[in-house]
């Protein structure tokens, strides 16, 4: 692709930011997308913080207003508009004494992300703008990371728990599905399914209005989703509660590789404005690291997410297993046979990388959510890792295939891995984003003075922060 191909990219992904921006935040998508999502809007930042640095910073504090007292940052945030009651009734934040008074959420989290988008604004802005910038998220940040630690290492052993599909941000991916079959299926499920009556269920499902049906979770699957939903609502989001009782709950690879990451940013981000960390939490950041190894297959060469209470890992291989590339923490020998996997056409060296899961699963659905499709940001995620290992040119091809798909289809919500063609929701704000940031972080793709020419003025000062962060200071 030419300059002009690549600018043409670029400012169709920005009409797309620039439709789904709500205020302060930005929209995934328009349609079933109504809300704000945690790891969404940290994607979204990344990429706009190359033409809007002030709009990039907004999208991470409009995050900040809605963190919980405990210092949960929850996945989601309802639109305060009445014709949501809804959504806002099946997770009933309220009924936890931590959640806000003045903001109706989600009452689970999702991969931290936040570390990550708030260095990379960090980075376009000049040393004393970045130092401002680092004091107003850092208290917030830190809670987050604290609470994580607090809540989901209850044995200090290293690795965060999850107790939702949900909280890993790939919701359909296969190590999930086959738990919650294995440990978490309720008899009024499986009446459900055994009369066959689970498409009554769709009456229920906004998504499929948006998209076909192939394309997303199944009936069966989306039920027990909401009948995991439902346990975590009766325990009013109580931690204690939820795990004196577990059915299931999982150290997932991805979010676990992407706190690692996490902790990582924490660390550079307060030594940038003089704050020490606790000795103790600085400890816990190297245990999850050396924990990290207790997720390795010697015998398939791959890492695999674990069952939190028998310590065993479920081993389906999916995208997850190149994650650690980006916690950045494993060997490099290590490192080197993730790589392996990339150029194997039954593993994850499809036409378009990376799919979701390896080609030769079972699994594998083209244009099955995350059980298949290429998607952007885990792309990203795994560009990143490779870069800072060396393997900048399987780095720059991953790029490049991305930014083709992009180009040739549009900003779609995923893509399929085969042969490129999209698939989910038109319009995706996280893949209108990272093809920005892919092109101006690429070394072949880099558009000069984006800023100017996507005619957005690039503002130096720090913006002003909010009351519910200075109170968090």
């Amino acid at each position: 692709m030419d300059e002009k191909q690549l600018f043409d990219v670029a400012l169709d992904a920005k009409s797309v930011l620039d439709a789904n921006q709500r205020g302060k935040h930005t929209l995934p998508s328009a349609g079933p997308y109504t809300h704000q999502w945690l790891w969404d809007s940290c994607f979204i930042a990344i990429g706009l913080r190359h033409y809007d640095i002030t709009r990039a910073q907004d999208e991470i504090l409009s995050l900040l207003k809605a963190q919980w007292s405990n210092g949960m940052l929850p996945h989601m945030i309802f639109s305060s508009s009445d014709s949501h009651s809804k959504d806002k009734d099946i997770w009933r934040s309220w009924l936890s004494l931590y959640a806000p008074d003045d903001y109706a959420t989600s009452g689970i989290t999702q991969p931290p992300m936040l570390a990550e988008a708030i260095v990379q604004i960090g980075k376009k802005l000049d040393k004393q703008s970045m130092r401002s910038w680092y004091q107003t998220v850092y208290p917030a940040l830190l809670k987050y990371h604290q609470w994580l630690y607090k809540e989901r290492d209850p044995h200090h052993e290293g690795l965060v728990l999850q107790i939702h599909p949900y909280e890993t941000g790939l919701d359909n991916t296969p190590p999930w599905i086959h738990e919650l079959h294995e440990h978490h299926k309720p008899w009024w499920v499986r009446g459900i399914e055994k009369a066959n009556l689970q498409r009554f269920g769709r009456l229920f499902r906004r998504d499929l209005k948006h998209i076909k049906s192939e394309e997303r979770i199944n009936d069966i699957d989306a039920l027990l989703y909401y009948s995991a939903l439902l346990r975590l609502r009766r325990k009013r989001y109580d931690i204690d509660l939820i795990l004196k009782h577990s059915l299931f709950s999982i150290e997932d690879l991805t979010f676990n590789s992407i706190f690692i990451r996490a902790n990582q940013h924490l660390v550079s981000i307060a030594k940038a404005i003089g704050r020490e960390i606790d000795p103790e939490l600085l400890a816990q950041f190297k245990r999850s690291e050396v924990a990290l190894d207790n997720l390795w297959d010697a015998y398939s060469s791959q890492y695999y997410s674990r069952d939190h209470v028998s310590h065993k890992l479920i081993k389906i291989p999916t995208i997850a297993t190149l994650m650690p590339l980006y916690a950045g923490c494993i060997s490099k020998e290590r490192a080197a046979a993730l790589v392996k996997h990339l150029y194997s056409s039954q593993s994850f060296g499809t036409n378009y990388p990376i799919p979701s899961v390896p080609a030769s699963s079972n699994w594998f659905q083209p244009t099955g959510y995350w059980q298949g499709p290429t998607w952007l940001n885990t792309n990203w995620l795994i560009i990143d890792g490779l870069k800072r290992y060396g393997f900048k040119d399987v780095a720059e091809a991953v790029s490049m295939s991305s930014v083709e798909m992009v180009q040739a289809h549009g900003c779609y919500e995923y893509f399929n891995p085969l042969d490129g063609t999209p698939a989910g929701i038109p319009n995706f704000s996280w893949t209108a984003s990272l093809a920005i940031d892919l092109i101006q972080t690429s070394p072949s793709m880099n558009i000069k003075n984006i800023d100017k020419k996507l005619h957005v003025p690039v503002v130096d000062e720090i913006i002003e922060t909010t009351e519910h962060v200075e109170a968090i200071n």
